[in-house]
């Protein structure tokens, strides 16, 4: 039988050295005690077999903690893989911290931006006055009113109806009456509210406005011109208080709203009415006298508004543009802070042919201007009634 040094079928026959020699042969197959104690897997012997048949053939060897090893068993595969073990969750720690605070550091010295609204569109308006071609016909405003175009027109808000009402593609039935109610009223409170007309009020039309017109409301009302974004006259109708005043409170009203989606985020209301002013000279007092001196001024006034969905949570509204066509005017007048009709008796100037010059730089001053219709002034048979 073999040796506990020799191979298992004994010293070959032609090994020329001894046990040393042999040994150094097949020292890369023993295994050593080193490398039998870092097994984690230990066989049971025969006894532990022979007494529990159903036993497993091995076992798990129990891990010796460090502390209570042996110095070899210390410097052996456990020490060494619990060292290694411990230097990778650190470094995955420092990494993982370091990955951490870059974000931080990043996020603080760029942080992301929101893209910016898009800034709110200015108010545009254009006024185009029409002067008539004869004296401004006078009388009391029943007979004006009774022998006009306006003879069947409603008076006061009762003239400003809404359209059916119907859901659209991406907004509710009651969000769009709400964006008609809400153009409506600004139509009513701009177009037909004496304190309005009269230049002594223009808080009622503002508080209506969405907050980012405001400015621009508010130069506007400062300070006035003709430049087809800060006309005062572009946000209401009013008159110049110490030269024209109502002759009468029932203004006839005439016209149409539409509404339509602008987007998904969006509603456009178009509001085209006819506003028929009895007006007469402040100087002349009250009276009947005065009375029969009044005359018609007419305003076709067509505005464009947009509902967001913001404005129907506050019940507000941009005013996007604006264009008015009004007479009797005089064609050169200046109408951007407020309107002078000419009155009755009064004849327009023949200051309509103004010269331009196309080859002038800047904004021109002189305005364009329209003649007023025969057939829209009230018939000379008001005049024969009286």
């Amino acid at each position: 039988m073999a040796g506990r040094g020799n191979p298992p079928e004994g010293t070959p026959d032609d090994a020329s050295g001894g046990d040393d020699e042999y040994r150094d042969d097949y020292r890369s197959v023993v295994f050593d005690e080193s490398f039998i104690k870092a097994a984690r897997l230990q066989e049971f012997s025969a006894r532990e077999r022979m007494e529990d048949e159903e036993h497993a053939a091995v076992r798990n060897r129990a891990f010796t903690p460090p502390g209570d090893a042996t110095d070899e068993e210390q410097n052996g595969t456990y020490v060494r893989g619990s060292i290694t073990a411990s230097r990778q969750g650190i470094v995955l720690v420092l990494l993982i911290v370091l990955a951490f605070g870059t974000a931080i550091y990043m996020g603080i010295r760029n942080p992301y931006q929101a893209p910016p609204e898009p800034p709110a569109e200015p108010m545009r308006n254009a006024l185009l006055p029409l002067a008539p071609r004869d004296e401004v016909p006078g009388a009391t405003p029943a007979d004006l009113f009774q022998h006009s175009p306006a003879a069947q027109f409603r008076a006061g808000a009762d003239g400003v109806t809404l359209p059916p009402v119907r859901r659209t593609r991406h907004f509710s039935e009651s969000q769009v009456l709400s964006s008609l109610t809400a153009a409506k009223e600004y139509i009513v409170t701009s177009s037909l509210d004496p304190s309005v007309l009269s230049g002594n009020s223009v808080r009622d039309v503002r508080i209506m406005l969405d907050p980012v017109q405001h400015e621009q409301f508010d130069q506007s009302m400062d300070h006035p011109r003709n430049d087809g974004r800060h006309s005062a006259t572009g946000w209401m109708v009013r008159f110049d208080p110490s030269k024209t005043a109502l002759a009468d409170a029932g203004i006839r009203v005439n016209g149409t709203m539409t509404v339509q989606e602008a987007g998904p985020d969006a509603l456009e209301v178009v509001a085209d009415h006819v506003f028929v002013y009895a007006v007469r000279a402040t100087d002349e007092g009250e009276g009947q006298k005065a009375a029969k001196n009044s005359s018609l001024f007419t305003v076709r006034r067509e505005v464009r508004f947009q509902v967001d969905r913001e404005d129907l949570r506050r019940q507000q509204l941009s005013v996007l543009q604006v264009s008015m066509r009004a007479g009797p005017l005089p064609c050169s007048a200046d109408m951007s802070g407020a309107l002078a009709p000419l009155l009755a008796g009064e004849k327009a100037k023949d200051d309509g042919a103004a010269g331009t010059d196309p080859y002038a730089r800047g904004r021109t001053s002189a305005s364009l201007c329209g003649l007023l219709s025969t057939s829209s002034q009230p018939s000379p048979a008001a005049k024969k009634d009286d």
